[in-house]
């Protein structure tokens, strides 16, 4: 089963692994996601961690990636494929 950075749950772990862009419903916003996400960190093989969720709806999520920290929307999130965690 292929899990994505939006299963996450607080203080959860895992490691990029790449990107479905196809699971973002506004597709002319999916265009340029994942060069804005490799702009930000999202490497594969790099390990994130969830750090934080919004209280409403969980939006946004905090993601620690290496040694930085960025919030995401759920949407962007949702695009990122993820591999065994730690």
């Amino acid at each position: 089963m292929t899990k994505y950075l939006s299963d996450l749950k607080i203080g959860e772990t895992s490691t990029v692994l790449g990107f479905d862009t196809s699971r973002v419903d506004d597709q002319e916003f999916a265009t340029d996601l994942e060069d804005r996400l490799l702009e930000i960190g999202f490497e594969e093989g790099l390990d994130v961690e969830i750090l934080h969720q919004g209280p409403i709806g969980g939006d946004p999520i905090a993601v620690k990636i290496g040694t930085m920290t960025v919030a995401l929307r759920k949407m962007e999130a949702a695009a990122i494929i993820l591999g065994d965690g730690q």
